[in-house]
């Protein structure tokens, strides 16, 4: 079980952190950014359709099943919240990144990489989300970072 090395508890891999500006920095980004969308699908606000309307976007025209477009509001909610707090930011980041890979798949790719600055395109591009998955990916890597829930959790 290379996964799981010696000393190594669920609870290491999970909320471990380098206790650094790096990962406060790149969670605060993410989940700032992320926030918004997440409450336009949960709540209506910013300009958003709201749980209703966005369940069945996603299940009648995009045809998703129901639990991953419940997932996918449920994630960009409140794993932008657990960013922001720095609870369990490996496992939001994660999250994240598998929506993000979705988007990309399920809407974004045929669009090509660039977004559509001058309104030439169809729809935009999937630069974004990789800057997403980067940053998330960052996360994963180097954990919550200083001020978060996480380094609380270990000490």
């Amino acid at each position: 079980m290379a996964l799981f090395e010696k000393n190594k508890s669920m609870k290491d891999l999970l909320f471990k952190t380098n206790h650094d500006w790096t990962g406060l920095v790149l969670r605060l980004t993410a989940g700032i950014i992320m926030l918004p969308h997440g409450l336009q699908k949960l709540f209506g606000v910013f300009g958003g359709y709201g749980f209703s309307a966005t369940m069945e976007y996603f299940t009648d025209v995009m045809k998703l099943p129901q639990t991953i477009s419940f997932l996918v509001i449920m994630i960009e909610c409140f794993g932008a919240l657990g960013l922001i707090a720095g609870f369990a930011s490996k496992l939001w980041a994660a999250a994240l990144i598998v929506v993000m890979i979705g988007a990309i798949h399920t809407t974004n790719f045929q669009h090509g990489l660039f977004m559509n600055w001058n309104g030439t395109q169809s729809g935009e591009g999937f630069e974004y989300h990789l800057l997403y998955i980067g940053i998330c990916a960052g996360i994963m890597i180097t954990g919550s970072g200083r001020y978060s829930v996480d380094s609380l959790l270990l000490q």
